[in-house]
């Protein structure tokens, strides 16, 4: 199936306004990204969610877990449009959410939606009404909210109650398969319930977060199946490093093939001081290199082998995936289409001519024992040939003076 075919085969779901981002109803896939700052400490708060909206998060996740959190939200937003920054904030809400949202209204006015986990939004005769006070407040708002059903916090009065009606069974079903349908229908329930308090159709998107691939891809076919809501997809508790990036992907893309997800984020655990930004830069890649979207040109480079030898074409790529990347705001609000330029940097002789030709602008370094020249290829055409030491200084400054005189300015 081809990417035009799966845009055109994509489940068709409500479409909901958040801020300036439209999630499902036929618009573009979403990236969303979470901090994982103190968000009482509205200083830092605001940088990390400036970083995430700068390397292309289109919507940035805030923790609102106490009073010092929900009193410093209106800061936040007010710091980050001072900055030029207008990502839409979501605010994270567990088992408190009703009384922040009520005690502190600017809390509420500033944040773009609301993210309610049905089974940690109160207990026993409680909840049903403290999940009211929250979709109320959303309704008051004009804010949507993402019904959001996790594996880890299930609502443990339904599933006990799943579980002792599917014991009574003459054949009673799998464990997983109870917990499963349990997943779906806490969140089909609540979004009805919500509805039922007056929150428009309009104003919901539902996720069933899980932490394994198979698992994942099974509840999102059978809800997706079941509603037409929009759907923000995910796998929770992703993983670090390459375990997150591959469980992430592995399970995501699946699902994006079959037209199934209307925005996703990777939930990888970052290394000690890591950058968070990752997690967005792999959703980005997911789908730029499945064909659903672009949103930075990049890079085809060669694996190398004993062809190789030299580090030389490694070094390369290297630099110039993070020159890109470093340029892409700069680009992105003063070129138009510029996300979509393909870019290659070679290692030798086998492949290297014939990739670069592929690509708006290519580079083929020479390989061990060949003559040390790098042709470059601009548009399909050899356009000259770089040597010495100074050839990968040389290259950023053709792919510069290429995306100012390739595209149009805004």
């Amino acid at each position: 199936m081809s990417a035009d075919s799966i845009l055109i085969n994509r489940r068709k779901s409500v479409g909901v306004k958040v801020g300036s981002v439209m999630i499902g109803g036929g618009a573009p896939i979403v990236v969303q990204s979470m901090t994982n700052t103190d968000t009482a400490d509205a200083e830092a708060t605001a940088k990390q969610v400036q970083q995430l909206a700068a390397a292309g998060s289109e919507l940035v996740r805030i923790t609102v877990d106490t009073e010092k959190s929900a009193s410093q939200v209106a800061s936040i937003r007010e710091k980050l449009d001072a900055m030029g920054c207008h990502v839409p904030l979501i605010g994270d809400f567990h088992y408190n959410g009703h009384t922040l949202l009520e005690k502190y209204p600017d809390c509420a006015e500033a944040l773009a939606k609301y993210r309610i986990n049905p089974g940690n939004v109160g207990f026993g005769r409680k909840k049903d009404n403290q999940f009211a006070v929250m979709i109320e407040k959303a309704i008051q708002y004009k804010k949507p909210v993402r019904i959001g059903v996790n594996w880890g916090s299930l609502d443990q009065q339904l599933l006990t109650q799943m579980m002792d009606d599917n014991a009574s069974l003459a054949e009673p079903h799998d464990t997983d398969d109870v917990m499963k349908e349990a997943l779906i229908v806490s969140a089909l329930n609540s979004a009805e319930k919500a509805e039922e308090i007056g929150l428009a159709r309009d104003q919901i998107v539902l996720s069933c977060k899980v932490s394994g691939v198979q698992k994942l891809i099974s509840v999102y076919r059978d809800l997706a199946a079941r509603c037409d809501y929009a759907i923000h997809l995910g796998l929770t508790e992703a993983g670090m490093g390459s375990k997150g990036i591959v469980a992430s992907t592995a399970g995501m893309a699946i699902l994006l093939q079959e037209g199934i997800g209307d925005k996703i984020r990777v939930s990888l655990t970052p290394e000690p001081n890591g950058d968070r930004t990752n997690e967005v830069i792999v959703a980005q890649e997911m789908l730029q290199t499945m064909g659903l979207r672009s949103f930075t040109p990049l890079v085809t480079a060669c694996p190398g082998c004993g062809r190789t030898t030299s580090t030389v074409f490694q070094k390369l790529a290297n630099s110039i995936q993070a020159h890109v990347r470093s340029q892409m705001p700069i680009w992105r609000e003063k070129y138009i289409g510029v996300e979509d330029m393909n870019l290659a940097v070679m290692g030798c002789v086998v492949n290297g001519p014939g990739e670069s030709k592929h690509a708006d602008i290519g580079i083929s370094l020479p390989g061990t024992g060949e003559t040390p020249t790098a042709p470059v290829f601009i548009d399909g055409k050899k356009a000259m040939t770089l040597r010495g030491d100074n050839i990968a200084e040389e290259f950023r400054v053709i792919v510069d003076n290429y995306v100012e005189n390739r595209y149009s300015h805004r």
